[in-house]
């Protein structure tokens, strides 16, 4: 939990959008590993065996019936963050990648905000390399329309 428990609640977050919901989630994804430590055979793939458990678990709570009654909207000012000197006044990046529909925002919040490699995204999704590279590329593109204009007022 030392290690990546501020990266697990950050995927969470961006997932449930929700801060209480993104705690549990992040919670019964580090009782879900405990339970699995057995699975994890290399210690190089630890992060993104861990960042999978906790995708599986948000989708499982973005299914279930007591999440649909209890959704809102996200208060971008509850986003955690993974160290302070990240604060940022001006969030139109972050509100342009929540934006985005989720196969997008899923590959762009492990490869920008985890720092994660394609080859771990494609592990972490069970999806061919190409396809993270495919979805990034997409991604990049629809921020771009979204952004015209916004960083330092290119067009």
């Amino acid at each position: 939990m030392r290690s990546y428990g501020s990266q697990v609640l950050r995927v969470c977050y961006l997932y449930l959008r929700d801060r209480d919901l993104a705690q549990d989630a992040s919670q019964t994804t580090f009782v879900k590993a405990w339970q699995a430590l057995h699975t994890l055979h290399n210690e190089s793939t630890e992060k993104a065996w861990l960042m999978r458990i906790a995708i599986n678990t948000c989708k499982t709570m973005l299914r279930s019936r007591e999440y649909k009654l209890y959704a809102h909207s996200p208060d971008i000012e509850e986003l955690p963050l993974s160290a302070p000197d990240i604060i940022s006044s001006d969030d139109t990046v972050l509100r342009a990648v929540l934006a985005l529909p989720e196969k997008y925002r899923e590959v762009v919040t492990l490869f920008y905000y985890q720092s994660l490699s394609s080859q771990d995204i494609a592990r972490i999704l069970r999806v061919p390399q190409a396809t993270v590279l495919t979805r990034l590329s997409r991604a990049r593109k629809a921020l771009q329309s979204e952004l015209k204009g916004w960083y330092f007022g290119h067009e």
